[in-house]
């Protein structure tokens, strides 16, 4: 009876998530429009729902929230998204974006430009080993690029989210590999040649899609001219990302760079600068209130015993190499949906991941890489993780329109899936 009702509890505890789902989603599908319902509209329903739940009394409740909330990784986003509106704003300001985006325009042919913007947020991200760093550095010229060739904003937008993803997953300095490596106890170096294996038929699938894409893309006489200057923010960005400083530092320096640039071309004076910050930082506003929000809602699943009840639910249903691949799968995916965190997912489930690994001795640079993948997969796909509302704020989209054309984290989820049902790698199966 105990284990009954336990196992009860934990479905229950899971319900704030499925109520997000079905009005967001399933309501955006229903009306045909993803504009429709607003995810902040969405997140405090689920929120309610979550609080009504809980157990204990109002204010012991509200506690629980707000511990969600507030915690570190949540609050050090929230930064982030700070820091993003305010560079993201004043480069805009200074004409720092359409010089890049020209710039771009000008050195790659239009048949190469998805494909392109692909392979650049493939390498910044492997570079950064953060998508959402890749995110905030590419998103603002992505979506200057759809502008000027009449390319769909929601298209462009993807190209950039699945190429970030790429680094997520197999970067040596991304939190998902040392999480992953660590708590499997493999070299990171062993589990990236497993893992290359695994996402790399994904990564030249969806580069022949955007070549071919591109062939069809009418992006004559739309460069204009540009000032080299003007380039300089956001290239720093990206050399300093690649180089491997903090998010927060890059950012900081990408508006510092800006004013100097701003104000010494006489593009901008002081106020129309700090303007331009302040315009970017509320912008933000929506998408610091979902996180907060969402924050809150998932640390009510975890406390309320969601994320164990997934956990036991499949743990003990093992049979074989294959069936314990697919259980790590599906257990650091659902776990991703609980926490909108790839990298708190893998460390989860990890330790559970290491006793399945060992058990059924499944290599433990298989199983890295699947709970990387995988994690990589359903962080890329959930329209409530950072990198999806970030990209979606950047480029003034819904999530749910960007979903549709993430080719890349679906392929990955494809592949990976293959890669346990063929047993492959061969030399890691």
């Amino acid at each position: 009876m105990g284990r009954i009702k336990r196992h009860t509890n934990g479905l229950l505890s899971l319900m704030p998530l499925i109520a997000f789902l079905g009005l967001y989603l399933g309501g955006s599908i229903i009306l045909g429009d993803f504009y429709k319902i607003p995810i902040t509209v969405a997140f405090l329903f689920a929120s309610v729902v979550a609080l009504l739940m809980a157990k204990g009394s109002v204010s012991e409740r509200v506690n629980k929230f707000s511990q969600g909330a507030s915690d570190k990784n949540i609050l050090l986003m929230v930064w982030i998204f700070v820091m993003a509106g305010a560079f993201a704003q004043s480069a805009k300001a200074i004409g720092a974006v359409d010089a890049t985006v020209n710039l771009t325009l000008h050195i790659l042919p239009e048949s190469l430009l998805f494909v392109g913007i692909f392979v650049a947020a493939c390498f910044v991200s492997l570079s950064v080993g953060t998508s959402v760093g890749t995110i905030v550095a590419l998103v603002p010229i992505a979506a200057g690029i759809a502008e000027h060739t009449g390319s769909e904003p929601a298209l462009v937008t993807a190209i950039v989210v699945g190429g970030a993803l790429f680094g997520d997953n197999l970067s040596f300095i991304s939190d998902t590999t040392i999480a992953a490596t660590q708590t499997l106890g493999c070299k990171m170096s062993d589990k990236f040649k497993a893992n290359i294996l695994i996402v790399l038929p994904a990564a030249i699938i969806v580069s022949v899609i955007y070549f071919v894409m591109g062939m069809h893309l009418n992006a004559d006489n739309v460069a204009g001219d540009f000032d080299w200057v003007k380039v300089i923010p956001y290239l720093a960005v990206i050399v300093l990302s690649i180089a491997g400083l903090n998010v927060m530092i890059v950012l900081l320096a990408g508006i510092v760079l800006s004013a100097v640039v701003g104000l010494a071309t006489g593009t901008v004076d002081v106020w129309q600068f700090i303007s331009a910050m302040g315009t970017g930082i509320s912008g933000m506003g929506e998408l610091i209130i979902v996180t907060l929000l969402a924050g809150g809602m998932l640390q009510m699943i975890r406390v309320g015993g969601g994320i164990g009840y997934i956990i036991s639910l499949f743990e003990n249903r093992l049979s074989g190499k294959r069936g314990a691949e697919l259980v790590i799968a599906t257990l650091v995916s659902l776990c991703n949906m609980c926490t909108a965190n790839n990298t708190i997912a893998i460390i989860t489930v990890g330790p559970i991941a290491k006793d399945i690994a060992d058990k059924f001795r499944v290599d433990p640079r298989k199983a890295a890489s699947i709970l990387d993948t995988f994690s990589c997969f359903v962080q890329g796909i959930i329209p409530y993780g950072a990198q999806m509302l970030m990209a979606s704020s950047l480029a003034a989209l819904s999530p749910i329109a960007i979903i549709g054309h993430l080719y890349y984290p679906f392929l990955i989820g494809v592949f990976g899936l293959l890669a346990i049902v063929l047993r492959w790698p061969k030399r890691y199966s």
